[in-house]
């Protein structure tokens, strides 16, 4: 057999079809044949043809990765000793390479210990003084160990050992390349017993990388990936060795002699480092040296006659070719931003930045501005409140630059600052859109390119200005429409219906007079089939679905079925993943307007959604099998047969991937799969919410495919599927509600139980910063929803307490917990500070939904956590977080059974911060901390009452000498509820003339309630006194009665209240009447001629 088969290998490897063809039914046959295992071994030790052994190689490990168990135990010794046989008589690399996978198949279902001919093999090869037996060894060292890192753990600090001599020898650099590789693969399994070896070899692992940089860049490459393992896995163990690594990283990095791909790699281990460890960075005085390296990266001119990538005119704006090192040393600043106290960024990076922007060169400016746009995300806070005209009046100058690589980054930065410097930057409106409408009105002659950096900043701009868009909306519109109408430019059309849709944000329904030719144009968009069009579809979904939320319920839904059936009807007819994931925003923003629309189409929708959730596509994992056939087409340029044979091989093995994670060097996705599982995560979890009871039927399924995404590679993708498991929760609380079964009841509770654990247990163990905050905002919202539900179970209440607790406390794997680099408390990254306040909203949730008693344990915990923030010294944010929480916590216990007394236990502890609050010199502590005395004086009632004279000189005080208009409301609602919780303790005749002086309310309307609450129980109680201030109380009426800011309560409560004065007071009341503005009488009339 031996012959025959022999000769069908060599027929495969001919670059003839049908003899191909012809030669896989022989072999299909050949392998029914039980004495396929010993010709095959025959023929991978004996033939001459190299490629010829190399398949048998092949062949015999897909046989065996299979069939293992079914090979009885002596030919499976006998296989193991011609496998190694076979191994140390080749001489071709090729063969080697293949024969050194057999053997790693062949270890996995052997373990090292019953080979003990392998471990010898491999003692002998890589100890010899043979530099080619060396490399061979360490190739079938790295194969071996690469598939089965923990089974050769014993041999740990043995193989340390061999590294360490190992990565001496410069003049191999096959071997280093192995030998780092092989590191790489078990950095992720060593543990405290390896870790003193570990550390000793890190030095001359960088000597190592730098000899295989000189000789082969793209194995240099491979291998820095050692780097990144390093960080991840053990970062104790290169904490001595930081510096080293930054220098060799920055060194590569900047080196413009090698490739860009490996100068990318060298900044982007960098970018992980300050990601993982930006305490460390700071503490060994790195930052400065980092950004005196990267800054000439970033500013650095291209290639005479040459541009930026995203200067060139075919750049589609979007984004993709990030593999280029400018834009990783942008990446670099970025991750500082987003992970490093501002205050000591801003101190090193300022002055670079500035003589950037100061100097004549283009590309110093640009990289002047690129600078300051990556740090707007991270920096938010502290260029909001510190600095931000001055860097509005840079971008602003650079966008009417003669250079247009300068006005590109300009556009770029001002759409960066738009998306995140809210709402602040809103307010140079009158600046801005000026410029950026002047962009518009060139569309017809500009480059599409630098079009779509003007729509950037255009949309990011519009999108927050809110009713304060009106004034553009003419010409906004007329610009967008003869876009859609007279280009024949597909980008610069998809560009205006993008527009259109940000427009629509702000706009809301004063864009209904526009709403008619709009529909249409997206209509005729969506109902062509053609490839081309692809792009302008996806984006006329997304504005679809914009003006779904947006336009008003009454003008969209007579579209809304139509609309359900456009999405269906687009994924039926083409299969695209950002198109179906379009549709499905589409769908959860119908569902918002009008879910009865979807309830017939619910079983369609869910189970393309379900299918995203399921699909692999897009998802490779990157198994060594891979790299099977890549190896046979070196020495034969038509691969088509290659492949031909690997399809072949594969099916007739019938080759399943089997489930295993240590096959897995890494997982690479195509971005529009993981968008179209994030998506639909997200639209499931709406959908759901927003059809109730309907939903019933699909959420069980939809719940176990979401649940089972809490693991995927992707920490979007994760994301999203917390937030779904979320939406489930209440979708579910909410079901019960509106039909209180025992069955509805029991699915809740036990829904519950399943999530609320696992959120706690991702908010200690997952790494994501973002997916963590995801989370603890998810279950904020599922205790904001169930209340009381959630804590049936008791151990829900400990559980997320101290899980609150160990996050303020900076406990959790992704705020670097555990770490001993405690110094420096009141400095952190601003991203840290939110993920805290997001935990922080958490405890007055707690608060309202469960008996004060059963709380008060937890609260005593968390409460010094909260005040430390209040400190002097804190930042804005962090005190304005604390005495708002605090206010919050009170505010809860008003309404909880045992409130009273915990709120007076706690007044001597709480009043301090309060009071100090009350006198910071940011208007908005002093709001939140006005607000908060108001909320004790509420909880604490008759307690407190000793420390009425106190609140009321504090708030007397501030009356008269407070300028901000929010703070002047919430002082007016603060003295209302001390009357309501106890009038006998209040001067009334001097504390409601003052709040009556003061209304209406200019900005916080919400406390309309409460100060019209206030005057209806005076009315009762002080009958004289109110009807005294009849005329100011009627007047501030005429503006509240009618007003769409203002909530039904409140309008009821002080409708009842004019009620009662055109009943009791009717001469007085027509009189203050008569003066008001005729339309406000008008409003006030009929509103109490209503029944």
């Amino acid at each position: 057999m031996t012959e025959e088969l022999e000769r069908i290998l060599s027929q495969l490897t001919q670059p003839d079809n049908e003899v191909i063809q012809q030669a896989t039914v022989l072999l299909k046959q050949a392998f029914k044949d039980p004495a396929i295992i010993p010709a095959l071994c025959a023929v991978m030790s004996s033939s001459q043809d190299p490629q010829v052994r190399q398949s048998a190689a092949v062949m015999l490990r897909l046989r065996v990765k299979k069939h293992w168990k079914k090979i009885n135990p002596n030919d499976r010794e006998s296989l193991k000793a011609v496998v190694l046989q076979a191994f140390m008589q080749e001489t071709e690399h090729t063969v080697q390479h293949s024969l050194s996978q057999l053997c790693a198949v062949m270890v996995k279902h052997e373990t090292p210990d019953r080979w003990p001919a392998l471990l010898e093999l491999l003692n002998q090869s890589t100890k010899s003084s043979n530099p080619h037996d060396r490399r061979v060894g360490l190739l079938l060292l790295n194969k071996v160990m690469d598939s089965n890192p923990e089974s050769f753990k014993p041999h740990y600090c043995q193989l340390l050992q061999l590294f360490s001599s190992v990565l001496q020898d410069h003049s191999n650099p096959t071997a280093l390349y192995y030998c780092i590789l092989t590191l790489t693969s078990i950095t992720a399994y060593t543990g405290t017993e390896e870790m003193a070896q570990m550390r000793s070899i890190i030095p001359s692992l960088i000597v190592a990388l730098k000899h295989l940089i000189k000789s082969d860049q793209d194995q240099a490459g491979e291998a820095m990936e050692v780097l990144n393992e390093l960080m991840e896995s053990e970062v104790s163990i290169i904490v001595p060795h930081v510096a080293d690594i930054v220098r060799f990283c920055l060194e590569v990095g900047s080196d413009t002699s090698l490739s860009d791909s490996l100068r990318v790699k060298g900044l982007s281990c960098i970018a992980f480092l300050i990601k993982l460890k930006s305490k460390t960075v700071l503490k060994q005085k790195l930052l400065n040296p980092i950004l005196q390296t990267i800054f000439p990266v970033l500013t650095a001119s291209p290639p005479p006659g040459q541009q930026d990538p995203e200067d060139e005119e075919d750049d589609s704006g979007d984004g993709t070719d990030d593999e280029n090192p400018k834009h990783t040393a942008a990446q670099i600043i970025d991750t500082m931003a987003l992970h490093m106290p501002p205050e000591k960024l801003f101190h090193h990076l300022l002055p670079l930045t500035q003589t950037c922007l100061t100097s004549n060169d283009p590309y110093q400016k640009k990289g002047g501005l690129m600078c300051l746009a990556v740090l707007a995300e991270g920096c938010a806070d502290h260029i909001r409140t510190k600095m931000l005209s001055s860097v509005l009046q840079t971008v602003c100058q650079s966008l009417s630059d003669s250079d247009q690589v300068v006005r590109s980054a300009a556009l770029f930065a001002l759409g960066q600052f738009s998306e995140y410097l809210q709402p602040e930057v809103s307010k140079y409106c009158a600046e801005l859109m000026p410029l950026l409408l002047g962009y518009l009105s060139s569309l017809s002659n500009a480059k599409v390119g630098h079009v779509t950096k003007a729509f950037y900043a255009l949309e990011n701009f519009m999108e927050n200005l809110g009713p304060d868009i009106e004034p553009y909306l003419p010409t906004l519109m007329d610009t967008m429409l003869s876009a859609l109408n007279n280009t024949d430019n597909l980008k610069i059309k998809a560009l205006a219906v993008s527009a259109i849709g940000a427009i629509a944000n702000a706009a809301k329904e004063l864009l209904v007079p526009y709403f008619p030719p709009v529909i249409e144009s997206l209509k005729g968009f969506l109902t062509t089939t053609t490839e081309e069009m692809r792009p302008l579809q996806t984006q006329s979904l997304d504005t679809l679905s914009v003006l779904a939320r947006t336009i008003g319920k009454e003008v969209f839904s007579p579209l809304a079925a139509e609309c359900v059936g456009l999405g269906l009807n687009l994924t039926d007819t083409i299969d695209d993943p950002d198109l179906r994931r379009c549709t499905y925003g589409l769908y959860s923003a119908v569902s918002t307007v009008s879910p009865d629309c979807l309830v017939p189409q619910l079983t369609a929708i869910t189970t393309i959604m379900l299918l995203a959730l399921k699909s692999n596509e897009g998802i490779t994992a990157h198994l060594e099998e891979d790299k099977t056939f890549v190896l046979l087409d070196e020495d034969d340029d038509d691969d088509e047969n290659d492949n031909k044979e690997k399809n072949d091989a594969e099916e007739f093995l019938e080759e399943e991937p089997e489930e295993d994670m240590h096959d897995v060097a890494g997982f690479s996705v195509e971005n529009s799969y993981i968008d179209e599982k994030e998506d639909a995560c997200d639209a499931l979890g709406e959908i759901a919410f927003n059809t109730g009871t309907a939903f019933q039927p699909f959420l069980e399924s939809s719940f176990q495919q979401v649940y089972e995404l809490r693991d995927f590679p992707h920490e979007d993708v994760r994301r999203a599927a917390y937030g779904a498991m979320g939406q489930f929760c209440r979708a579910q609380h909410k079901v019960w509600k509106e039909n209180p079964t025992e069955t509805n009841h029991q699915a809740l509770l036990k829904l519950l139980d399943v999530v609320l654990p696992c959120f706690v247990e991702t908010v200690r163990k997952e790494a994501e910063r973002q997916v963590v905050m995801g989370v603890l905002e998810t279950m904020n919202s599922v205790i904001k929803s169930c209340q009381g539900e959630a804590f049936k179970n008791p151990t829900h209440l400990k559980s997320i307490s101290y899980v609150i607790r160990d996050v303020l406390k900076k406990k959790t794997v992704c705020q670097d917990g555990g770490s001993d680099e405690a110094e420096d408390e009141e400095q952190q990254a601003e991203y840290d500070a939110m993920l805290q306040e997001f935990a922080g909203e958490g405890i007055p949730l707690l608060a309202s939904s469960v008996a004060a008693d059963s709380f008060a344990p937890f609260l005593n915990d968390l409460l010094p956590l909260i005040m430390a923030k209040a400190k002097s010294s804190c930042t804005v944010a962090d005190r304005s977080f604390s005495v708002g929480t605090i206010g919050e916590i009170l505010h809860a216990l008003v309404s909880v059974p045992g409130g009273r007394g915990l709120a007076g236990r706690l007044s001597n502890r709480l009043l301090p911060v309060l009071v100090a609050g009350v006198r910071d010199s940011d208007a908005e502590v002093r709001n939140n901390s006005v607000f908060g005395l108001g909320c004790l004086a509420a909880a604490a009632g008759p307690i407190i009452v000793s420390d009425y004279p106190t609140m009321l000189s504090v708030f007397s005080n501030m009356l008269c000498k407070e300028s901000d208009l929010r703070v002047i409301d919430n002082l007016c609602a603060a003295l209302c509820r001390m009357i309501m919780s106890n009038v006998e303790a209040v001067p009334l005749e001097q504390v409601v003339p003052a709040v009556v002086g003061h209304l209406p309310l200019k900005e916080d309307m919400e406390e309309n309630k409460t100060v019209f609450s206030c005057l209806a129980l005076l009315y009762k109680h002080s009958p004289v006194l109110v009807v005294k201030l009849m005329k100011p109380i009627v007047a501030a009426s005429g503006q509240v009665v009618g007003n769409k800011n203002v909530d039904k309560e409140a309008q009821s409560t002080l409708v009842a209240l004019l009620k009662g004065f055109a009943q009791n007071n009717c001469a007085d009341f027509q009189a203050a009447v008569s003066s008001l503005p005729a339309e406000q009488q008008a409003h006030l009339s009929a509103a109490v001629a209503s029944s």
